[in-house]
């Protein structure tokens, strides 16, 4: 059970590299095969959306679109071509992917990047998006249709440059179902760590499937887990402290548990931790 492919896709804006170096340092601990995937714009997306045109604005339009897409793809390829050199990471166009080393790839394929990360997404093993920024309305249908549309485990990337990712893995446990479906998904990740903590916070922790029945379970997989215990306090402000505290680089997470909508708007959990962290979130719903 190992991590073997990391689907990263990008577009046209300032989280590429960033995003990549996390994929790379996840990827690197098991020689996954990193696939970036550059989610090149239709025209047509481009025209506004109820609004009359006359035939030869759309036209107009439509042509520019597709030139500025064209000069997009012009631009990224060879940056990544030179982040591939600079970091030793070999450019294998095709599969099947090296085994013994991690190991890139470049696809252009043209729609909306959420659905393209809806249907490419589902037989990756990791997923990478950028931490959305709400305030600008970045990143938030991205990782939405990675969680909601694909069933994989995405790794949610903060802005800025990669440190390690993996070597210790939190686990922010309560006994739930979305809690156990993350610990599954992310298996791969959890045997591969250097070290593993488990915490468990406040009420929101299943007395009857409490972290000690975790770390049971995690022993009979050959891991070794700490525990973590706090009562009372802010559930998510404490997990994302706790990881802080003890120098975890990965948090392992169920999402929303409840309605999105619902704690879009209202707030919880997973949104505050959407919203604030700044290590590398391994989750799934």
């Amino acid at each position: 059970m190992t991590i073997r492919t990391i689907l990263v896709p990008v577009r046209g804006d300032d989280r590429g590299e960033g995003l990549l170096g996390h994929a790379l340092a996840l990827g690197r601990r098991s020689n996954a095969h990193i696939e970036v995937v550059h989610c090149r714009a239709r025209p047509e997306d481009m025209l506004p959306f109820g609004v009359f045109l006359p035939a030869s604005m759309r036209e107009q339009i439509k042509t520019a679109a597709g030139s500025m897409a064209d000069v997009e793809e012009d631009k990224l390829r060879p940056l990544f071509d030179a982040y591939a050199k600079t970091h030793g990471v070999e450019v294998v166009e095709s599969p099947p992917w090296p085994q013994d080393r991690a190991s890139m790839s470049w696809r252009e394929r043209t729609g909306k990047q959420p659905n393209i990360i809806a249907v490419y997404g589902r037989l990756a093993d990791v997923i990478a998006v950028p931490r959305p920024d709400r305030s600008q309305n970045f990143g938030v249908n991205t990782l939405e249709a990675a969680l909601f549309s694909t069933g994989r485990p995405v790794l949610m990337c903060p802005p800025g440059a990669a440190g390690t990712v993996g070597e210790h893995a939190a686990i922010a446990w309560n006994g739930s179902a979305e809690a156990a479906r993350a610990v599954a998904l992310a298996m791969p990740a959890l045997i591969g760590a250097g070290k593993v903590t488990i915490l468990s916070i406040g009420s929101e922790a299943a007395a009857d499937m409490g972290p000690d029945m975790l770390a049971a379970h995690l022993a009979s997989h050959g891991i070794e887990a700490g525990v973590i215990e706090r009562d009372g306090g802010k559930v998510a402000q404490t997990v994302l402290s706790e990881c802080g505290n003890c120098g975890a680089d990965l948090l392992v997470m169920g999402a929303y548990g409840q309605s999105r909508q619902l704690e879009m708007v209202m707030g919880g959990v997973t949104q505050h931790v959407v919203d604030n962290a700044r290590l590398p979130i391994l989750m799934s719903h």
